[in-house]
């Protein structure tokens, strides 16, 4: 019998996998909105923690239910003593997402029961997760530099917390609000690569360790998570304003992808990026400027004057590498971060499976060949 097939497109382009009502992207617009709500509305008056909450549970909370969720997720920031001594044994050259997959990993040796069906054991391991997910993070960080890990602070909230155990140093309150809302706009964006293993990997039901350590393998990937570092990395190529378009002009001309610009969704500027680029100009009005942001207004206006008409325009990644560097951040801690807020985003998609589960089964279009004969060994 001959089998129908649907029309092939790599990379499943266009091709639902799913139905869900966590968040949407309307890219001829620039619109983005989770659980029906504008990102902006959410990063101007929200925090990061309630957006985790609603992107999970489906709503905003109250203020005791929020109240609540936060003191839960700070008794829980710290890590078993056998955890770090695992990462102390990592290699100090190691990238920290290699590092942070293995210990997301690790997390199931201990707590994994996979009471799927029970409500009370998927609120304790979304709460376990956000919770220690920064922690082990920082952990790498100051283990790779030979230090002990910094304890939590049991008195700064979930931004603040994170740049206080990067340094042991209290942010100043602007650069806690800014890397907030950097996670919210960063927590959720419908069905892309890593939340599109995160759901095979729960398809299959096992516990949700191992479904966020799948995801945080498939962020590593340069083509999804890590092109912040690589605009960095541009930025500096270029060095000087004269150079912006003859450099933009060359990658052109040598059909060569633009780090920071373009995506598979958006036809106009990324909304995050807006937000982000706003941010930036924040914080370095009240830090100090940095030069690299005027090479990056340059190199904006000239992929827009010769490439907008084609809708590349910055993305997410563009800008957040500044602010991240500008708040202490090393390079390779960005992609890393990623996590630390996408793990809201990829929790809530495993919430939602469980609900309808069905394993993932997809089919495939055979282009080998037919009846070929076993060749023995002596005649090959």
């Amino acid at each position: 019998m001959t089998a129908t097939f649907c029309e092939y497109k790599p990379g499943l382009e266009g091709i639902p996998a799913t139905k869900s009502s966590i968040s949407s992207v309307d890219g001829q617009k620039g619109i983005l909105e989770y659980r029906g709500i504008a990102i902006e509305e959410l990063t101007k008056q929200g925090s990061f923690l309630e957006t985790a909450y609603l992107l999970i549970w489906g709503k905003l909370p109250s203020e005791q239910q929020l109240e609540e969720f936060q003191t839960e997720i700070i008794y829980h920031r710290r890590i078993k003593y056998r955890i770090r001594d695992m990462m102390k044994c990592f290699p100090e050259t190691g990238h920290p997402m290699d590092a942070l997959q293995t210990s997301a990993a690790a997390l199931g040796l201990f707590y994994a029961r996979r009471a799927l069906d029970d409500p009370e054991y998927i609120r304790r391991a979304v709460v376990r997760i956000l919770a220690k997910i920064p922690t082990m993070v920082a952990a790498f960080h100051q283990m790779r530099r030979g230090n002990d890990a910094i304890k939590p602070n049991d008195n700064l909230d979930y931004a603040a917390n994170f740049l206080y155990m990067l340094t042991e140093k209290k942010p100043h309150p602007l650069e806690a609000k800014v890397f907030d809302v950097c996670l919210t706009l960063h927590a959720e964006h419908t069905i892309n690569a890593s939340t599109f293993s995160a759901m095979v990997t729960a398809s299959t039901l096992t516990d949700p360790y191992a479904v966020v350590a799948s995801a945080v393998g498939t962020l590593a990937g340069p083509l999804h998570g890590g092109a912040n570092e690589e605009v960095l990395l541009m930025l500096e190529d270029i060095g000087s304003m004269d150079n912006v378009q003859p450099y933009v002009e060359n990658l052109i001309a040598n059909k060569h992808k633009i780090m920071g610009f373009g995506h598979r969704v958006y036809k106009v500027k990324d909304p995050r990026a807006k937000i982000l680029q706003e941010l930036a100009e924040q914080l370095f009005d009240a830090t100090g400027h940095d030069r690299y942001y005027d090479l990056a207004l340059e190199l904006e206006r000239v992929i827009e004057t010769k490439l907008g008409h084609k809708g590349i325009y910055p993305n997410v990644d563009f800008y957040s590498g500044l602010v991240y560097r500008k708040l202490g951040i090393p390079d390779d801690l960005f992609t890393p971060i990623f996590a630390i807020a996408r793990v809201a985003g990829w929790l809530a998609h495993w919430k939602e499976q469980l609900a309808v589960n069905r394993i993932f089964r997809p089919t495939q279009i055979y282009t080998g060949e037919h009846n070929s004969p076993y060749i023995p060994m002596a005649e090959r």
